[in-house]
C-alpha cells in the first residue's frame, strides 16, 4: 500500500497538473487551433513546467537550499516557489498571452496567485500542500470549462475526485501534511481560480 500511496504522489505531482489542465483544453475546446500550434504550446509548457524546475531542483540541492523533493520545511520552499514565479509569470507573459488562448492565460494567472499565496504562507512558516493548491486550481478549471463549453465531463470530474482522494491520503500516509495543511492547501488552489472566472468564463 504504501509503494501505491507513494507513486500517487509521484504521477500526480504539482508539475504534471498544469500540463494535464492544459491537455485537457485542447482535448474539449470546439476552438479550431492549427496542430502545430498545440504541438508548439505542450512542448513549451513540458520544458518550462516539468524539466526547467527539475533541472533547477538538482541546483538548489547542490547548493544546499534544497534536502528532498518534498521541500519537507517552509524555509526549503521560498527559493523554489519564487522560482515558479518568474517561471509563470513568463508563461503569461510570452507563451499563452492574453489575445491568443484566454482560458489558459486566465488559468496561469490563478496559477501565479495561488503560488505568490503559499510563498507568502511559506515566509510566515506555513506549509500548505502544494499536491493540494494544484488539485484544487485544476479541479475549478475543469468545472468552469465544462460551463464555459457547455460539455458533459461528469465522468471526469468524478475521477479527479477520486483522485483528489488519493493524493490527500497519500500526503498523510507519507506524514508529509497534516489535515489542515491539505485542507488549506486545496483552498489556496481552489480560490484563485475562482477569481480570475468573473474575467473569462
Amino acid at each position: 500500500m504504501s509503494v501505491v500511496l507513494k507513486s500517487i504522489s509521484y504521477i500526480f505531482h504539482p508539475l504534471m497538473m498544469p500540463f494535464f489542465a492544459v491537455c485537457f483544453y485542447f482535448t474539449k475546446s470546439p476552438r479550431f487551433i492549427p496542430l502545430p500550434i498545440i504541438k508548439v504550446k505542450l512542448y513549451s509548457l513540458v520544458l518550462l513546467t516539468i524539466i526547467l524546475p527539475i533541472l533547477l531542483f538538482f541546483v538548489l540541492k547542490t547548493l544546499r537550499k534544497v534536502n528532498t523533493v518534498n521541500l519537507a520545511t517552509p524555509k526549503e520552499r521560498i527559493i523554489p516557489l519564487t522560482i515558479n514565479c518568474i517561471i509563470v509569470l513568463f508563461i503569461v507573459q510570452r507563451l499563452l498571452p492574453s489575445n491568443e488562448i484566454t482560458e489558459l492565460y486566465f488559468f496561469f494567472i490563478g496559477m501565479l496567485l495561488s503560488t505568490l499565496s503559499c510563498l507568502m504562507l511559506a515566509l510566515l512558516n506555513f506549509k500548505a500542500s502544494i499536491h493540494m493548491i494544484a488539485s484544487g486550481g485544476v479541479l475549478l478549471f475543469l468545472i468552469a470549462l465544462s460551463i464555459h463549453f457547455n460539455i458533459n465531463i461528469n465522468g471526469t470530474l468524478a475521477i479527479f475526485f477520486i483522485i483528489i482522494g488519493a493524493i490527500a491520503t497519500s500526503r498523510l500516509h507519507l506524514n508529509a501534511h497534516t489535515n489542515i495543511e491539505l485542507i488549506i492547501g486545496f483552498f489556496v488552489g481552489l480560490i484563485p481560480q475562482l477569481i480570475v472566472l468573473n474575467y473569462w468564463l
